[in-house]
């Protein structure tokens, strides 16, 4: 009978704290590799060690050739790893006679995104850590449908709301997809439920409050959207200075400043009434799941942008309106003009900006992850 075959009928090994298959016995004492059987972070190196706490029990690490290894100690270590981001292992027992340093598989599976981030770069290896299957029967996709942390939430994302953070949620929940096998995004839990059916219960309340704070935003937008498309609409139609009676023309329509008027007032109306469809589409969204990752984001960019731009184009043809009124082609009316004009214009920008920013980076960024690497090896 073999060591593994006493564990599985129950006889007892002494001070037995992690199994580890014989291949890891040869290697660089300084690669650390993920192992799928190993239930404890194991370190041969004392030198890595950040902490370090000298084990007096006479702990026994058995090995997968029926050999044993003293446990000297244990601590706390911290690794570099290749995407740039640290990954602290704690509780790492110090084995000196292991060749390989081992990261445990199934403590990966319960940690964050910064593990995640590991897992990702090993490649082929991460298939047999993410099917890791814990006593609850959840896997790592099961794992990466829980609901975060709210603190972590509202720290990723904190100018943007309840509906970025289920972005956040959902890029990870794909993300997370995308490294598993298909088989193991149906797989059930002892509740019966697939990673997918375990993302939708545990996100209700989010997609709510995230339904909520988008609402909100699209109807206030959208009601200064329909004031401005209102304003520059009747500006348009009102002609500025009258019309001559011989020609019909209007007085000021051979002036420069009246051609820039035109133009930035129509840029006003168009850029207005675009916003105010963006809004609406917004509103009467069905607010999916799958809506917060792409098609709600850009629908809120593209409606402040172009909030952003009526604001401008307003302020500009109200202040080619006062010059061609008051100025009597007196430059130096422009410059109180312009300075008053930008105060609503900033105030927008610093308002608005940081959300613009945050959302913009959510879409378009490299992912969660970072960059895969080719080496398996921390």
């Amino acid at each position: 009978m073999t060591e593994l075959d006493k564990i599985s009928n129950g006889v007892d090994v002494i001070n037995l704290s992690a199994v580890v298959s014989e291949a890891n016995l040869v290697g660089n004492p300084k690669d650390w590799w993920v192992d799928t059987g190993a239930i404890r972070h194991i370190c041969a190196d004392k030198k890595m060690f950040a902490s370090y706490s000298t084990v007096d029990n006479g702990e026994q690490l058995f090995m997968g050739n029926s050999s044993t290894s003293k446990v000297e100690g244990q601590g706390k270590i911290v690794l570099k790893m290749t995407s740039g981001k640290e990954l602290t292992l704690n509780n790492v027992l110090h084995v000196p006679d292991i060749r390989k340093n081992l990261v445990s598989g199934s403590l990966l599976t319960a940690t964050g995104e910064n593990v995640f981030n590991l897992i990702y770069q090993l490649e082929e290896s991460s298939y047999m850590v993410l099917s890791h299957q814990d006593e609850s029967g959840n896997n790592a996709l099961h794992s990466a449908a829980l609901l975060g942390p709210q603190q972590q939430l509202s720290l990723r994302v904190s100018a943007a709301g309840a509906a970025l953070q289920m972005q956040r949620e959902m890029q990870w929940f794909k993300e997370v997809e995308k490294l598993v096998r298909p088989i193991d995004r149906e797989v059930t839990n002892t509740n019966g439920m697939t990673p997918g059916e375990v993302f939708t219960d545990t996100h209700q309340e989010l997609v709510k409050e995230g339904e909520r704070w988008m609402k909100d935003t699209a109807t206030s937008c959208t009601i200064v959207a329909a004031l401005i498309a209102t304003v520059v609409f009747a500006a348009a139609i009102t002609v500025l200075g009258g019309n001559n009676n011989n020609d019909g023309h209007p007085y000021f329509s051979k002036h420069k400043a009246f051609i820039i008027f035109g133009i930035f007032d129509a840029l006003g109306l168009f850029s207005s009434i675009t916003s105010v469809l963006m809004f609406l589409s917004i509103l009467t969204a069905r607010y999916a799941e799958e809506d917060f990752l792409y098609a709600l984001p850009k629908r809120l960019i593209i409606g402040l942008v172009m909030l952003f731009v009526s604001i401008l184009s307003m302020m500009i043809a109200f202040g080619v309106t006062l010059y061609l009124m008051f100025g009597d082609n007196k430059v130096w009316i422009l410059v109180p003009v312009v300075g008053f004009s930008c105060i609503p214009v900033t105030l927008f920008a610093a308002l608005q900006f940081p959300l613009l920013v945050v959302m913009i980076k959510s879409i378009s960024g490299s992912g969660i992850f970072g960059k895969r690497s080719h080496r398996m090896l921390i």
